[in-house]
């Protein structure tokens, strides 16, 4: 079998697993009159009750804009939306609250980043270098900002598993690079990349680091101090949170050097038709009116996650990945696309015969939902030689009768073409 990432070395008392999915009231429906198994948390997250909740009393009880009036309402909004900044802070271990920008989601938080590289960083003859494992929104903002400043877009290769060809990253890197702008997990192959390392390498040369950590959050441990990452951007959808808002950590000083990306209200000092000057951390980076609920959300989010030992999480959804690439390697025809040995619950593959989205179709009719397609990583798809794979990504909330499930209407799928 595929050597996959190592399980950590303590024990953990198991999940109450059912206990657990009793939180998440998506859970508890049928899909063609079947029980819903969701094998789709790299797209999104289903949600737990206590967020649902938190996202409600915002607007039920709480619902005012921030940082603007005197009144109770918003003075309770203000704290709370605070307060979620600073559960954030906590999660992603930032020196400080005011490093964690509130943005709609990983994608606008690396748009933020590459457009403000491309005015103050960039310039002819400079050098970005990316992955070849990287999703859309870690190309094209690079790209347009390399279109926009001169500078050079340069791709790092991976390996026939998945893995990021650390050798070739290292010459791949030179004195002209100025960012290095890297996934932490790849989407669509569920490989971690060695960022503390590449951070270290790219620093020496003097290169700015962003990480697009959208799915490593989930999954992983995250300290930003640790992993010396510059920039890192995640995804409240995607952390069990809502959908439109997202996080931007950045060091403060390099957030300095970067101008408004946006302009508006909340963002401004003083306005004249003359000449404006702007706020300074975060307020600089949140023009106009937050998701205020979304960011609550998230907090509680957070506060969810954190109530789970860290430890029993990882050995849960280890075994989760290890027991589903033992069932599809099993079955005669499909072939994983990705095999990397340190890596999360991301299991991409082909089925023989069957194009993927034929193959999405009918496990749908089995109740269960998994994604289909180039998952927003074409030049991986060509780098494999496939224009798509399916995908069946784990959340914490899934068990090893739901991968059962999944590789039964495989079979059934294979019936259906032979």
């Amino acid at each position: 079998m595929n050597q996959l990432a190592q399980s950590p070395a303590r024990s953990f008392a198991p999940l109450d697993i059912e206990r657990l999915r009793e939180q998440f009231p998506a859970l508890h429906q049928t899909v063609h009159g079947k029980p819903l198994v969701y094998l789709d948390s790299a797209a999104t997250a289903l949600k737990p009750q206590a967020m649902i909740d938190a996202v409600n009393w915002a607007y039920s009880r709480d619902c005012a804009n921030v940082h603007r009036g005197v009144h109770q309402l918003s003075q309770r909004a203000t704290d709370s939306f605070e307060a979620a900044r600073e559960k954030v802070r906590g999660f992603l271990n930032a020196r400080e609250a005011k490093e964690c920008v509130f943005v709609r989601g990983t994608t606008e938080a690396l748009n933020l980043v590459a457009h403000g590289c491309a005015s103050q960083h960039l310039q002819s003859g400079d050098e970005v270098l990316i992955s070849e494992l990287e999703h859309h929104s870690n190309i094209v903002p690079w790209q347009l900002a390399c279109e926009r400043s001169g500078a050079r877009l340069v791709v790092a290769p991976i390996t026939d598993s998945g893995e990021l060809d650390l050798g070739r990253f290292i010459e791949k890197l030179s004195d002209r690079t100025r960012v290095v702008a890297i996934s932490h997990v790849s989407n669509t192959l569920g490989s971690v990349l060695p960022i503390a390392e590449i951070a270290r390498l790219s620093h020496e040369r003097g290169a700015v680091v962003v990480v697009d950590g959208a799915q490593s959050a989930p999954h992983l441990p995250i300290d930003v101090q640790a992993l010396g990452a510059d920039f890192y951007a995640f995804s409240g959808h995607k952390l069990y949170g809502p959908t439109g808002i997202g996080v931007l950590y950045g060091r403060r000083e390099l957030f300095q050097k970067l101008p408004p990306y946006q302009g508006g209200g909340s963002m401004i000092r003083v306005v004249t038709f003359e000449k404006t000057t702007y706020q300074g951390l975060p307020e600089r980076f949140e023009a106009g009116t937050p998701d205020i609920a979304g960011a609550i959300g998230l907090g509680a989010a957070i506060d969810f996650l954190n109530g789970i030992d860290a430890g029993a999480r990882a050995a849960h959804e280890h075994d989760l990945l290890t027991y589903g690439t033992r069932l599809l390697e099993a079955i005669p025809g499909v072939r994983l696309i990705g095999t990397a040995r340190e890596k999360i619950g991301v299991l991409s593959f082909v089925v023989q015969g069957i194009h993927p989205h034929d193959l999405g179709t009918i496990v749908d009719t089995a109740g269960v939902a998994i994604r289909t397609g180039h998952h927003c990583t074409q030049p991986l798809m060509a780098r494999f030689g496939v224009p798509a794979t399916a995908r069946a990504s784990l959340g914490l909330y899934n068990r090893r009768q739901d991968l059962d499930v999944l590789a039964s209407a495989i079979h059934q799928a294979q019936e259906m073409f032979r």
